[in-house]
């Protein structure tokens, strides 16, 4: 079994905190190109019952539950982090 300090408990989380910022500004990101294509298909269809107006809709509806997933994965890292912890500190009693 591989012994790890502190310092090496921390710096695992590092690459998985940076993906979730990753994550979250490629979201951002993605709901802004989307709303920029949506306000542009309006105004080329002239109203909101064209196809491309409903197209982006559809998609910005069904990406709506992706940025609620991200707190409890953020609850879940911390949870794997104070496990990890915890059971460091106790083998380390022993």
């Amino acid at each position: 079994m591989r012994k790890m300090n502190n310092r090496g408990q921390l710096d695992a989380l590092q690459p998985l905190i940076i993906a979730l910022v990753v994550v979250a500004i490629v979201l951002v990101v993605g709901f802004l190109i989307f709303a920029e294509v949506q306000d542009q298909t309006e105004e080329i269809e002239g109203g909101t019952d064209g196809y491309g107006y409903n197209a982006t809709m559809s998609v910005q509806s069904a990406m709506e539950d992706i940025p609620g997933w991200l707190p409890i994965i953020v609850v879940v890292v911390i949870g794997a982090l104070l496990i990890g912890l915890v059971s460091f500190l106790r083998n380390q009693a022993r």
